[in-house]
């Protein structure tokens, strides 16, 4: 049995009222938001994204057993019982939408599809590391509708909503106004594909020689951080769609920008991810691919 855990009443979020799945209302944006003015869908998602950070952070600095599905790649209790209680509190609330999780079956649905990580940053969730969390997002007809980051160490909450922007406790986010590499600071992650393409490991560290600072950090926490203007960019070559469908809609919504590697359109479903706040994007393309992209260019 997964752990019960009861829901509290809904807490203030912050902004106005909009648009609900499947009716039409002018959307008003507001730089403040609260939970009863978001959609039932993202208000079940706060819910549940709530119920699994007290799951983990209950568990947080104790003895865990730990498994590896790769070499970076760790599960432990805390992973799985958070995902059940997520599953059981949304499928309650939304029988009719699929579910994929990072550490259970994937189960379709009329209604769209819960993309779900329960524990992003599992290896700093071991190590006691503040920077992990959970994250949800409500896929339907192949676009992210809504995204939920909740970040239980820092009591940080962070949520987007298509159309209607992205806030964190309430507070509406946008992306840094940063617009040069050597005033950016930078996120990536990294698996050991990485570190043994010798050509890749130099543009890498020629891109560090450029930024402010380059930081490790997981999918979630840095695309958050984008989202807020605490990081001006993140890359991966190794995501998983639970990994960034939440965080790809907080940028989008905060008025930043996701690509793939070459600054094409992202796909949830390939592994290569660039976010940034859009100024330096061409920059980071540049840095990262190796090929320098026009100021002009559509692609940048």
């Amino acid at each position: 049995m997964g752990e019960r855990v009861a829901s509290p009443p809904e807490k203030a979020f912050g902004g106005s009222a909009g648009r609900w799945f499947g009716r039409s209302r002018t959307t008003e944006l507001s730089n403040h938001r609260t939970t009863e003015q978001l959609w039932p869908e993202t208000r079940a998602a706060v819910q549940a994204a709530r119920a699994a950070g007290r799951i983990l952070l209950r568990r947080l600095g104790r003895a865990q057993k730990v498994r590896r599905k790769g070499p970076k790649d760790l599960v432990t209790a805390a992973d799985l019982a958070a995902e059940q209680c997520i599953r059981g509190m949304l499928h309650r609330r939304f029988p009719a939408i699929g579910f994929l999780g990072e550490e259970g079956q994937a189960v379709e649905g009329p209604g769209g599809r819960w993309i779900v990580d329960p524990l992003d940053g599992t290896i700093g969730f071991i190590a006691g590391l503040p920077f992990f969390g959970v994250s949800i997002a409500l896929e339907r007809r192949d676009r992210i509708e809504a995204g939920v980051i909740f970040l239980p160490r820092l009591g940080e909450l962070f949520v987007a909503e298509r159309g209607r922007g992205a806030w964190l406790n309430g507070r509406r986010l946008r992306v840094s106004r940063t617009t040069s590499l050597g005033n950016a600071v930078v996120a990536l992650w990294h698996d050991d594909t990485v570190w043994r393409n010798r050509r890749l490991r130099e543009r890498i560290a020629r891109l560090a020689l450029r930024v402010r600072s380059l930081r490790i950090f997981g999918a979630a926490f840095s695309l958050a951080c984008v989202a807020s203007g605490r990081l001006d960019g993140y890359w991966e070559q190794s995501a998983n769609p639970w990994d960034v469908a939440a965080g790809i809609l907080l940028v989008g919504e905060a008025g930043g920008r996701v690509t793939d590697g070459t600054g094409g359109s992202f796909d949830l479903m390939q592994p290569v991810i660039l976010a940034s706040n859009g100024r330096i994007h061409r920059h980071l393309v540049g840095a990262l691919s190796g090929r320098p992209v026009r100021a002009g260019s559509r692609r940048s």
